[in-house]
């Protein structure tokens, strides 16, 4: 094989699933496993698309979201009620039944100041954690990461794992960036491939720091694979989930939790909220797949033990506008609503006050609560870490943990 070869299909390599060869293990053999774990998991679950969140957390008593939304608004007598002001959408019922049991809070109002509208530069704000006029290069569980791994030889990228098969801005930091993978045998069998042995007959010069970079990124990527692997067959799921691809994406990560595998951050997606046209069927059905899946999970927690030492946050990169469009579906907007998960939680409620309809900004609702909070929450209160250094800045924490 060519080095121009080499450097066309190690572009796969800042996706975390590269193929790697056996002999770089010894860039870092020493290093798996053995960084402090404090056993505490947060499982990050991404509602790709700008979910609506009117129709999701609905405030079933404002005469006002009625009047904007004639054709596809949730009526009253379906709202599964929370207070006397909102309730969740139908499609919620297995997430109402877990909010009954104390393990769901509910946080309106989430967004930032100056909010862009664009999937990719909202999505991009929310996974770097930037200011709206800030472009980072780097994710906030990257930087986590980072420091993570910071002054010592233990670099281990499975420490963020994303259950998909390319890596999203989130998990990428400076140094060291996260795992992505779709199921742990899959990615074991990669780094055994024809590919992966062709490779192991390249070396890079010393003084070609890029390619040195790469085998670096590889040997990291292959080590915390070969871990992963052998953990995961530890402990399969008695419980039973649903059949869709989010049912089958937290099963991964319940097995991987009960296995032993020492993973601080999960990250998880579904797509298809970006409901223009007919909204109603749509979102409730992604809805309806989401809320069975983490019940299955949570479920799954709790017979293991384990419902105490996992967080689970749900966000969306923006809320819709309040009026509907001409299409029976809602445009892109600013504020939405978010989720918290999990036995840990001080307790499960709904945290701040309902969206206020009567105070738009240019028909979105505003923002009460900056979602960088939450994110140093997470990160001082749940994951130990230092959220100035990860963030770049203070903000103030939030008392849901």
């Amino acid at each position: 094989m060519k080095r121009r070869d080499f450097f066309k299909q190690s572009a796969l390599a800042t996706a975390g699933t590269m193929l790697i060869p056996n002999f770089l293990k010894a860039y870092e053999a020493q290093a798996l496993g053995r960084k402090a774990f404090n056993g505490r998991v947060l499982v990050i679950v991404q509602l790709s698309g700008g979910n609506d969140g009117l129709n999701t957390v609905v405030p079933f008593r404002n005469d006002i979201y009625y009047r904007e939304r004639p054709a596809i608004a949730v009526a009253p007598g379906n709202v599964l009620k929370l207070n006397d002001e909102i309730g969740f959408n139908p499609a919620l019922q297995a997430l109402r039944e877990l909010y009954d049991d104390g393990v769901v809070t509910v946080l309106n109002n989430v967004g930032y100041p100056n909010p862009d509208r664009s999937h990719f530069r909202s999505m991009d704000i929310w996974q770097t954690a930037s200011d709206s006029d800030q472009y980072l290069t780097t994710g906030w569980l990257g930087r986590y990461l980072d420091a993570a791994c910071a002054g010592t030889a233990v670099r281990t990228p499975h420490r963020l794992i994303e259950v998909d098969d390319t890596l999203s801005l989130a998990l990428k930091g400076e140094h060291l960036n996260g795992l992505a993978m779709l199921d742990p045998k899959k990615l074991h069998n990669q780094t055994n491939s024809r590919f992966v042995r062709e490779l192991a007959a390249i070396k890079a010069a010393d003084d070609e720091h890029n390619v040195s970079y790469l085998y670096k990124t590889l040997a990291e990527t292959a080590s915390s694979a070969d871990y992963v692997y052998s953990k995961a067959n530890v402990s399969a799921t008695h419980t039973s989930y649903p059949a869709s691809e989010m049912g089958r994406s937290l099963k991964t990560v319940a097995e991987l939790i009960t296995s032993g595998v020492e993973t601080s951050v999960y990250y998880l997606s579904i797509s298809g909220f970006d409901t223009h046209i007919n909204q109603p069927g749509q979102q409730e059905r992604l809805l309806r797949q989401y809320a069975e899946a983490v019940q299955a999970f949570t479920k799954d927690m709790k017979a293991n033990n384990r419902l105490n030492d996992v967080m689970l946050m749900t966000f969306s990169e923006f809320g819709r506008r309040l009026k509907q469009n001409a299409s029976n579906g809602t445009d892109h907007g600013t504020a939405n609503n978010l989720f918290l998960i999990g036995g840990g939680l001080t307790p499960g409620k709904v945290f701040n006050e309902a969206p206020n309809l009567t105070d738009l900004d240019e028909g979105d609702l505003k923002y009460s609560i900056d979602f960088r909070r939450i994110y140093a929450t997470l990160l001082r209160d749940w994951l130990k870490a230092d959220d100035v250094a990860i963030l770049g800045k203070k903000f103030d924490t939030l008392n849901f943990v």
